[in-house]
């Protein structure tokens, strides 16, 4: 699904009291965790490959989250190199009692493609990780 403005829902979490400060305010550390999150799986549409964080280009905190509150990462490609992804993301959260959704930030990160000695390579060239195969002892 993709919005009309071009974002498309990347994560989706509900923020819980481990997550907050004594007045019950999401810390931005945690929002800023999962922006990043929120811009791998972005970065991970243009290529399989390993996608690190090069920078944080701008982050803009418009409004607090609270604990309950339902928070919602969009992301889309703003701009595209030879081995980079810069990417918007866009959070919002349904608050937990009216269930209005607020913008709360706003942010532009920059994700690299690199290899497996962390030097940045093309990010449509062939797939450079393989998926992860689960063990089966984990699996009962």
């Amino acid at each position: 699904m993709t919005t009309d403005s071009g974002f498309r829902p990347a994560l989706r979490v509900v923020l819980m009291p481990k997550d907050a400060n004594p007045y019950g305010i999401i810390y931005g550390g945690v929002i800023l965790g999962y922006i990043d999150q929120a811009a791998f799986i972005e970065a991970r549409e243009h290529g399989t490959h390993r996608w690190v964080t090069a920078s944080v280009d701008r982050v803009d905190f418009h409004a607090p989250v609270h604990i309950g509150d339902v928070v919602e990462f969009l992301t889309r490609t703003h701009e595209t190199g030879t081995s980079s992804v810069q990417v918007r993301i866009r959070v919002e959260a349904m608050r937990y009692a009216t269930r209005d959704v607020v913008l709360v930030t706003e942010a532009t990160l920059t994700m690299v493609s690199v290899n497996a000695a962390g030097r940045p390579i093309p990010f449509n060239s062939p797939p450079t990780v393989t998926p992860l195969v689960p063990n089966p002892e984990f699996a009962r």
